[in-house]
C-alpha cells in the first residue's frame, strides 16, 4: 500500500494534481469520526464530549484544539501516540469504509483519467495521517491512482501551506506546475499561500460562493463531468 507509481524514464511530468481527502474524493459517512474518538479515548483514558472543528484542519491542530476543549495537555509525543493509535484503527475497521462510506460522484473516473495522460502526476494534500489516508483511498478504489510517497499528511506539518510546500518539495514541482483541488476555504487558503492554482469543489460544507469567495480559480458542484475537470486541470 502507498507505493509510488512508476514512471517511465525520459517521460516529461508537465502537471502535479493534489488532492484533498475527505468531502473531495471520499465521504466516510461518520466512520473516520468514530475512529477519532476511539483513538482519543485510548490515548486520554476519557471519553470525546465533543471535537474541535475540523473542516480543512490537520490531525495535529485538531488534536490540540479537542484536548483544550477537554481541559488536557498536549505535546508532540501525545500525538504521535495518537496517530499511531488513530492509525491501528483504521487499519483494523477499514472494511467499514467500504460498507458505510462512497467516493463522491466522478472521483473514481476522473483519477483514473487523469492517470492515463502523460506528463500528470497526482498525490494528495491531507489533514489525516498518512495510514488513514491509505486506508480512505484504497476503500474506494482510488489509491492506485495517486503517489503517496509524494503526497503530504497531517503528520507533516500543523498548516496547509506547509503540507502544500512539503509535497511540491517531495514532487521535485514548481508552484506554477501544480493544481489543488479541495472543498473548503482552508484548502484554498493552503494553495494560494503556496503559489499553486486551486479548483473548488462544493462537495463538502461549504459553498460554491464561499469558495469563490476564498479564492479558488475555479469552483464546481462535484466532479461528475469528467471532460469538463480535465479541462479545468490541465488547461
Amino acid at each position: 500500500m502507498g507505493a509510488g507509481i512508476q514512471r517511465s524514464e525520459g517521460e516529461s511530468v508537465s502537471l502535479l494534481v493534489l488532492w484533498d481527502i475527505d468531502r473531495t474524493l471520499v465521504d466516510t459517512r461518520g466512520v473516520g469520526r468514530e475512529l477519532w474518538a476511539e483513538a482519543f479515548e485510548e490515548v486520554t483514558r476519557q471519553p470525546m464530549r465533543e471535537q474541535a472543528k475540523i473542516d480543512g484542519s490537520t490531525e495535529p491542530v485538531i488534536l490540540r484544539e479537542t484536548l483544550e476543549l477537554h481541559g488536557l495537555p498536549h505535546d508532540r509525543a501525545l500525538f504521535e501516540r495518537f496517530a499511531q493509535a488513530l492509525g491501528a484503527a483504521h487499519v483494523r475497521r477499514a472494511a467499514e469504509f467500504r460498507e458505510r462510506g462512497h467516493a463522491l460522484p466522478g472521483a473514481l473516473s476522473l483519477l483514473s483519467a487523469l492517470a492515463t495522460r502523460d506528463g500528470i502526476v497526482q498525490t494528495v494534500v491531507t489533514g489525516n495521517i498518512r495510514p488513514a489516508a491509505q486506508v480512505k483511498l484504497a476503500a474506494f478504489g482510488l489509491e492506485p491512482y495517486v503517489d503517496l510517497t509524494i503526497g503530504a499528511f497531517g503528520e507533516d506539518a500543523d498548516e496547509r501551506a506547509q503540507l502544500v510546500r512539503t509535497a511540491l518539495g517531495r514532487a521535485q514541482f514548481t508552484a506554477e506546475s501544480a493544481v489543488l483541488v479541495g472543498d473548503t476555504p482552508a484548502d484554498v487558503r493552503g494553495g494560494l499561500g503556496a503559489g499553486v492554482r486551486v479548483v473548488g469543489v462544493a462537495t463538502g460544507r461549504t459553498s460554491a460562493d464561499e469558495l469563490r469567495t476564498a479564492g479558488a480559480a475555479e469552483v464546481v458542484e462535484d466532479l461528475s463531468d469528467t471532460e469538463r475537470m480535465l479541462k479545468l486541470l490541465t488547461g
